[in-house]
């Protein structure tokens, strides 16, 4: 089977990301010489700061590639598109990247809930895409649980060969993007913490 590499997980250490307190820190994961048929040991660094988040200005949200399936939806395209895959083109789009076993993932899986519970028919769009780091994680059942465990109700794409992650060029669990009603990329966000910037920037 072919072998790829992705950057791995790793700590990163940085003030900022609304964890209370002058000096807060916040641990994320960073993909790491994942190779999706084995599992391993996460390896662990420490750095002094975040990498700066991607450029958003005028760049087009990418397209969703590559899902294996979906849980809580029918699928769903970024771009207009021919039935029945639906079109996300006219909303809001959150796009979170995760993985159901990474613990700064999870912290952030409330604010995605109450901001889908929300905003949803105000037009914003919520979208999983879930992709896995270890083998149990590829399992869709086990997505299954944590799904129902965390009360997810909006639609999560199972991305476990990679192809949507690569797409939007990322390294990160857990990470988010929005993009406002023109498909236009206008913020995105690595790791936990600025729910209150966040929750701006959808307003």
């Amino acid at each position: 089977m072919e072998k790829f590499l992705l950057k791995r997980r790793q700590l990163l250490w940085y003030l900022g990301l609304g964890v209370a307190g002058a000096g807060g820190v916040a641990a994320l994961h960073q993909a790491r010489n994942f190779r999706a048929t084995t599992e391993s040991t996460p390896i662990f660094q420490v750095q002094p700061s975040v990498p700066p988040a991607l450029a958003t200005e005028n760049k087009k949200m990418p397209e969703l590639q590559g899902i294996n399936s979906w849980l809580n939806a029918d699928p769903l395209s970024i771009a207009a598109t021919a039935a029945p895959i639906a079109s996300l083109q006219g909303s809001v789009v959150l796009v979170q990247f995760w993985t159901f076993a990474c613990i700064n993932c999870q912290r952030t899986l409330p604010s995605l809930v109450k901001w889908h519970q929300q905003y949803a028919s105000k037009g914003l769009k919520v979208v999983s895409i879930h992709t896995p780091e270890f083998a149990f994680e590829r399992d869709i059942n086990n997505v299954k649980q944590a799904v129902a465990q965390h009360k997810i109700t909006y639609p999560v794409a199972i991305d476990n060969d990679f192809q949507t992650w690569k797409a939007y060029k990322n390294e990160y669990w857990p990470h988010l993007f929005l993009a406002d009603r023109q498909g236009n990329l206008v913020y995105d966000h690595i790791g936990e913490g600025a729910y209150t910037e966040t929750e701006q920037k959808i307003n």
